[in-house]
């Protein structure tokens, strides 16, 4: 039996009545007219005292401006925003709310959603249609040249991003790697991305780019970008997968920074070189590595892998054993920190919306756009980011504190 509730809900065509969105309409209605008029007695009161040449109060209240409806995601919100009037005959006084601009017509919550639906697999001429569904089908502003005009200015944004300066910009920690997305590109390309930890704990994208697969080559046109822009100093560490490419360049650009591989990726890496049968006991024992309190127990355990699958599957041990040093460099990092760099997964999460982007597309995009709208995703997702914990002890970090199991160490 069909949900007609559902059904109604998905056909803009069909009247119903929602009534707990009607009272929070009607809510942010008198919530909003509170604050423009709070706003603009404010704006009348640095006023107050301004005379025009009759000894009249200059700048006066005026009515409202014509009536209109803001689409928010609770649906349209009808707002009448106040204004004033100069006395004075140039006139040059005027009251324009920063709350509601002028021209506002979405909230920027809807701004976000639009990238998203875009990299859903939404094509521009069907987004009518889809927000229709969404906000109703009176929703204005929302026509395929509106989208269009939205996806440019999305491209100049990231023009403007990638040429900001980074002069005296200091990161702890970077978190790097290649995002393949669904998304048929003119050339076989992925996302080169890094994500940084700032001195001040907060998370920051550094670095999105469209490269060739995860070449040197690509990496090190992403670095050198950065030395240019004024990234002189290299993060402490840096943490990301196999690919050869990214440490190659790092050690061009920025040879101090350390080296830490993510055990996501390396556990998966393993693992494929296991029988199906023998997976899920060798991820625990790989696990009890990572999860050591200490560099000491996880050398130990380790080893003891290795002895156990080095002689039947020769593959998965040495795939491990090459990179035992890269893969525990977090024990000579605080332990507050060690949760976030033993793994890419920053990257890893702001992406799964991207990795999304349907098959059904069948047109294909350029790079620059597809980097467009991946960028303008994570600069939403960015908003959200954590800081990271121990963020007193990143200071350290920074002037080259000797840090053992992730528990400073107190000189003699």
């Amino acid at each position: 039996m069909k949900d007609n509730s559902v059904l109604a809900f998905r056909n803009p065509d069909t009247k119903f009545h929602d009534h707990l969105t009607e009272i929070l309409q009607a809510g942010s209605r008198q919530i909003l007219a509170t604050a423009l008029e709070t706003e603009i007695q404010i704006f009348l009161s640095h006023y107050h005292d301004l005379k025009d040449a009759q000894g009249r109060q200059r700048v006066v209240r005026n009515g409202y401006l014509p009536e209109r409806e803001v689409q928010t995601g609770i649906g349209p919100v009808t707002v009448k925003v106040p204004r004033t009037r100069d006395r004075a005959p140039e006139g040059g006084i005027h009251y324009s709310s920063k709350i509601l601009p002028p021209y506002l017509r979405r909230t920027r919550s809807i701004e976000e959603l639009l990238p998203w639906l875009y990299l859903k697999g939404i094509s521009t001429g069907d987004f009518t249609e889809v927000l229709a569904a969404i906000l109703g089908p009176d929703a204005p502003g929302l026509s395929p040249n509106t989208i269009g005009r939205l996806k440019a200015k999305w491209l100049t944004e990231l023009d403007q991003w990638r040429k900001h300066d980074l002069t005296g910009k200091r990161y702890v920690y970077w978190w790097a790697d290649g995002i393949y997305s669904k998304v048929r590109m003119e050339e076989k390309q992925c996302l080169l991305v890094i994500i940084g930890v700032t001195e001040h704990g907060k998370k920051e994208l550094v670095a999105l780019e469209g490269g060739f697969r995860e070449s040197e080559l690509s990496w090190k046109t992403l670095l050198r970008n950065l030395r240019k822009r004024g990234l002189t100093v290299g993060p402490e560490l840096a943490i990301g997968d196999g690919a050869l490419g990214f440490w190659k360049a790092l050690n061009e650009h920025y040879p101090e920074t350390k080296w830490q591989r993510c055990w996501v990726h390396k556990t998966a890496n393993v693992l494929n070189c296991l029988p199906k049968s023998l997976q899920p006991t060798a991820k625990q024992q790989l696990q009890s590595i990572w999860i050591a309190p200490g560099i000491e127990e996880a050398e130990e355990n380790f080893d003891g892998f290795i002895e156990i699958y080095g002689a039947k599957y020769p593959k998965a041990a040495e795939c491990l054993e090459k990179d035992r040093e890269v893969l525990l460099t977090f024990y000579g990092f605080p332990a507050e920190h060690w949760k976030h760099i033993r793994t890419t997964n920053p990257i890893e999460s702001t992406f799964a919306t991207v990795r999304l982007r349907t098959e059904k597309v069948k047109s294909c995009f350029s790079t620059r756009t597809v980097v467009s709208m991946a960028y303008k995703l994570c600069r939403c997702a960015e908003k959200r980011w954590q800081k990271i914990n121990g963020i007193d002890k990143l200071g350290k970090v920074i002037e080259g504190v000797k840090f053992v199991d992730g528990m400073e160490r107190i000189a003699a």
